[in-house]
């Protein structure tokens, strides 16, 4: 599928201003619901981020992205269109990878809103045709590629883990964490923040939080993984807080907010 011209002039733009150093990456940046941005997908790369949430509802035999069950399908709101067509061309343009010259990973997190199996199923289909930019798994062997998929939502956990040639891995849960699962299985481990804190963003975060946060923040390191708390607080002091803690992933809806904070921090 070839992407429209103006399209293909914003991944230029996007590219050149990686090269020039006008964007740098930013290893812990998350785009919550990147979806919903006006660009979706392209302004988090303007921004820098490293992470990207599409939610997906398997619709006719096509994946919408959408958080509710779209009211109508339009085809440029499918997986590929928004997602993997412009991953495809950007990965093209760099030379193999997403930022010219970030060696880190890049995460497509797809939240999966409708069946796990039967979704799954389409998604492996569609994952196949840009073999060529993904991490791909055959058995416990990892084979490099610019781009990581990991599931999320109603995770189809059984078949991923059979699944001895597979294109995407699967968001944990801290449950899960001491249970053998590699992180080629499981690279992020994710929950809701009201489920463990109270703490608003405000003042200084409560040492027994704090403790908790880091003590949660370890085990998913030991274990290779990144710990990503959604519905966290999301101003400059929560921030700082949960890097001193050691959590591998910040939530972010409002995109050039995180970036002017990880500029500050360097």
């Amino acid at each position: 599928m070839r992407l429209r011209p103006t399209l293909l002039a914003i991944i230029a733009l996007i590219t050149t201003t990686v090269l020039t150093g006008q964007v740098l990456p930013i290893p812990y940046a998350h785009a919550h619901n990147d979806y919903r941005h006006r660009r979706p997908l392209l302004d988090a790369l303007a921004n820098g981020f490293t992470s990207v949430e599409a939610d997906v509802h398997l619709i006719d035999g096509e994946l919408y992205v959408s958080h509710g069950r779209p009211w109508r399908k339009h085809k440029k709101r499918t997986l590929k269109a928004l997602y993997l067509n412009p991953l495809q061309e950007i990965v093209q343009a760099n030379g193999g990878v997403v930022y010219k010259g970030y060696e880190g990973p890049f995460y497509l997190m797809i939240d999966i809103k409708t069946g796990a199996e039967a979704t799954y199923k389409v998604l492996k289909e569609q994952l196949a045709g840009y073999r060529q930019i993904l991490v791909s798994y055959q058995n416990d062997a990892k084979n490099p590629g610019a781009v990581t998929v990991f599931l999320s939502g109603n995770r189809p956990f059984a078949a991923v883990a059979a699944d001895s040639n597979r294109l995407a891995a699967l968001d944990g849960r801290p449950g899960e964490l001491g249970q053998g699962y590699p992180p080629g299985l499981m690279p992020v481990v994710s929950d809701s923040y009201s489920k463990y804190f109270h703490w608003d963003g405000t003042g200084s975060m409560p040492q027994e939080e704090r403790q908790r946060l880091q003590a949660l923040a370890q085990r998913a390191k030991a274990e290779g993984k990144l710990l990503r708390l959604w519905g966290s607080p999301q101003t400059e002091t929560a921030w700082r807080a949960f890097l001193d803690a050691g959590l591998g992933l910040l939530n972010a809806d409002k995109l050039a907010r995180l970036k002017d904070f990880s500029q500050q921090q360097q």
